[in-house]
């Protein structure tokens, strides 16, 4: 199963090796300052367009789900809570990803530093 991680000011998504190969996928380093919003995602049919990669119905969608303008790196599993990243300047568009870990990744990526005041 893939998983986040937050090292320094990026986002870490990994994939076992079975995952690269099923859904055509690479792991992604991301900025922090690319989030845009995370929130919780609740049904699989957040997944929109045409795929690329695995969709077994039901069970695991890991790939690229595309639609006019719009770009998904989706992996999603049965039974595990995932987030919705939404990203700006970046390859995708929005990540779906399925972790164990949700409540605890949302509050880290929810976080923001406060903007610093500038010097007179």
């Amino acid at each position: 199963m893939s998983w986040l991680e937050i090292d320094g000011h990026h986002l870490r998504v990994r994939f076992t090796r079975a995952e690269h190969v099923l859904g055509l996928v690479r792991d992604q380093s991301i900025p922090l300052s690319s989030i845009e919003s995370v929130e919780l995602v609740g049904s699989w049919r957040e997944a929109k367009g045409v795929r690329v990669g695995l969709d077994l119905l039901g069970l695991r969608r890991i790939g690229t789900w595309r639609r006019r303008g719009h770009r998904q790196l989706v992996s999603l599993q049965r039974g595990v809570p995932a987030l919705r990243i939404a990203l700006s300047g970046e390859k995708y568009d929005e990540l779906l990803i399925s972790t164990p870990e949700v409540e605890l990744l949302e509050s880290c990526l929810g976080w923001r530093p406060a903007a610093s005041a500038p010097s007179s």
